[in-house]
């Protein structure tokens, strides 16, 4: 599997993880320079991942129908792209 296939088929826990793993190592500082800059665009593609995920999540809670009372009356169903 690619790295970027990979990364798109983590689920949010484990790209989160992933990227606070990745911010450690480069606040440590005892990496090389083209291992920082890989580690940051691996970074960069992890954010990308959770930033996807949660706007889905988002959309999902939008979703959500209230009565007229404003307590849940139930959901619609989510538009996949």
């Amino acid at each position: 599997m690619t790295e970027a296939k990979d990364i798109a088929a983590m689920p949010f826990e484990q790209a989160m993880q992933a990227l606070e793993e990745i911010v450690a190592r480069l606040e440590k500082g005892d990496i090389g320079l083209e291992d920082s800059i890989a580690a940051y665009e691996r970074g960069e593609a992890l954010k990308k991942r959770c930033e996807e995920l949660l706007k889905q999540a988002e959309t999902r809670i939008e979703k959500i129908r209230l009565g007229a009372d404003g307590k849940p009356a139930g959901t619609t169903p989510l538009d996949v792209e």
